[in-house]
């Protein structure tokens, strides 16, 4: 931990959560000259103090203690980047439109990487009539199921949750294309386009 970039980072979160010295002391239990002297760079947090201070200032331990936020300036939000997180112990989906910091479940998870569906692997498509019918002969057993399936656009995402000893059966309005994405429990993360044929 870089003491002087460490206090300067807490100096600006808390100004930013629209702290004084005292107030943000008070609720950690210590003097304002504490914070005072971890702001000025003569000292750093104590390790117990890090995951209440972190959540005070909004932030993350691990930010705090390399004393800079990483901002995703790329990303800007593009939906088509959708990151899926996938917690193999309780089955929390999470998502992001860049890099993210997440855990579950006492782990840190990474961003699953897509495979590209071929063959039997792809979800079967439909056209019936104004909408999207998709199905799927993947096995849907305990252990071995297909937990989720979403629909990803530039502009939007729509998460259909899935559990063992259902069929997979999906309804979604026809749009004019998108890209499927599908987590299964065994094989990890796939993707298939899909586009509208126009008749």
């Amino acid at each position: 931990m870089d003491q002087i970039k460490t206090g300067a980072l807490i100096r600006q979160l808390r100004l930013s959560a629209g702290l004084t010295q005292k107030q943000l002391a008070d609720s950690l239990s210590i003097s304002d000259k504490t914070i005072s002297k971890w702001e000025c760079g003569n000292g750093c947090p104590d390790i117990s103090l890090l995951p209440e201070l972190a959540k005070l200032l909004g932030t993350d331990i691990g930010t705090l203690l390399s004393g800079s936020v990483n901002k995703n300036e790329s990303e800007k939000g593009n939906m088509k980047k959708l990151k899926f997180y996938v917690c193999k112990n309780c089955g929390n989906i999470i998502t992001a439109t860049s890099e993210a910091s997440v855990s579950c479940c006492g782990s840190v998870l990474t961003a699953a990487l897509p495979q590209k569906a071929e063959g039997e692997d792809m979800l079967k498509v439909e056209d019936i009539g104004g909408e999207w019918f998709i199905t799927s002969n993947h096995e849907m057993k305990k252990g071995h199921f297909i937990s989720f399936v979403a629909y990803v656009s530039d502009s939007s995402a729509m998460i259909f949750k899935q559990y063992p000893e259902w069929d997979v059966q999906i309804t979604l309005p026809l749009y004019r294309s998108g890209q499927l994405v599908w987590y299964c429990t065994e094989h990890g993360l796939f993707r298939q386009d899909i586009v509208r044929r126009l008749k």
